[in-house]
């Protein structure tokens, strides 16, 4: 039986030298007694897992609402294909992969219903009122919104998980220097995000009709990728096809994700985790062939999927949802539940209104609308 102590030595003999390792964790807010078997961030992916965000997700829209069908990507699934992407990218360069998956798990539980749309009408509703960011709101839910533990409010996640979970934290912090870029594994789960968001909305977009297979051909990586499945497999079927181009795509861009953050960690000679938190920029990115190839590809998305009059005019709708809800809300806070009225009590209506439409599933937010206008 392998002790606590027993992985964190193993870690120490195995990762990269730039690697964080759980034993050198800046640790929790509220401090704990040691896990005898976990390491500090085998423990935080094991209770992101169990926690009620991460279970919300199966049912929070990706691009398409849940109601459209189920065989669509939603939060939760993205979020599996992103963990298992960046484990991938993380245990090829020796990065902590406990640290990466922890991380991944936990990216998108800020996201409210209804997926950029619901998040956008949160936006504008709290726009003097401390806003709301989809990556703050991760950080809320993991810090006090959830309450599972009889010690402390939140998960009380360790210093790197939240840390990566903030993208936006290279904004001013003290009003004269940017803050430190993210950490290697960090940097590794919002690329891999970005590598999973464009070619699953692409594999979804192709399924539900919206986008054409003919069409991508004006796509130079696409036809490329095409090409060489057409090569391989002549007799495959269209959907073999498919699959196969795009399973082509990420394993090209993962490759060369590989190889280029390679080179720059050796020419920036980083030998320890501070040595890339010091840089101007991320370390872990694409080569700048492959990015201005990936341009295209994410124009065409923009173009043909995200502003297809289908996909908009479900956007259009989750904001008149989120909207009136918010306001329905507002008008008459005794319609809110127990936990949220609990909270008015200390806390301003706004920020709690916000919270809770922020939990809910689109789902829920479906139901509660037609209970409270039709």
């Amino acid at each position: 039986m392998l002790t606590r102590g027993e992985l964190e030595a193993i870690e120490r003999k195995t990762l990269a030298p730039y690697a964080i390792a759980s034993s050198a964790s800046r640790g929790r807010d509220r401090r704990e007694a040691e896990h005898p078997y976990r390491t500090c961030f085998q423990r935080d992916h094991d209770r992101i897992i169990h926690c009620t965000a991460f279970r919300r997700l199966e049912y929070k829209t990706q691009v398409f609402v849940i109601h459209e069908g189920d065989y669509y990507r939603t939060r939760l699934t993205h979020t599996l294909e992103v963990a298992q992407i960046a484990r991938t990218v993380g245990r090829t360069l020796g990065l902590n992969t406990d640290l990466i998956e922890a991380i991944a798990l936990a990216h998108d539980l800020g996201h409210g219903p209804f997926g950029h749309s619901g998040g956008d009408a949160l936006a504008e509703i709290m726009k003097l009122r401390g806003g709301f960011d989809h990556n703050l709101q991760a950080l809320r839910i993991v810090d006090r919104l959830e309450n599972r533990y009889p010690g402390f409010l939140g998960l009380n996640l360790t210093w790197e998980v939240r840390q990566g979970l903030n993208k936006h934290r290279a904004a001013l912090e003290d009003g004269k220097a940017p803050a430190p870029q993210l950490g290697l594994e960090a940097q590794v789960v919002n690329i891999a995000d970005e590598i999973a968001y464009d070619h699953h909305d692409l594999d979804d977009g192709i399924t539900s009709g919206l986008l054409k297979v003919e069409a991508l051909g004006s796509v130079p990586l696409w036809r490329q990728a095409q090409q060489e499945v057409r090569g391989l497999f002549p007799k495959a079927s269209a959907r073999q096809r498919k699959d196969a181009v795009i399973r082509r795509l990420i394993n090209d861009q993962v490759t060369d994700l590989l190889r280029e953050s390679t080179r720059r960690i050796g020419r920036s000679r980083i030998r320890r985790p501070a040595d890339a938190e010091r840089l101007p920029g991320p370390v872990i990115a694409f080569s700048s062939s492959m990015s201005r190839s990936r341009s295209p590809l994410k124009a065409f998305l923009q173009e043909k999927l995200y502003r297809h009059h289908k996909v908009v005019r479900m956007a259009d709708k989750a904001r008149r949802v989120v909207t009136a809800l918010f306001e329905v809300y507002l008008k008459n806070p005794d319609q809110l539940p127990f936990t949220a009225t609990q909270r008015l009590k200390a806390e301003p209506p706004h920020r709690v209104i916000c919270d809770y439409i922020a939990g809910m599933t689109d789902r829920f937010a479906m139901d509660e609308y037609r209970k409270l206008f039709v």
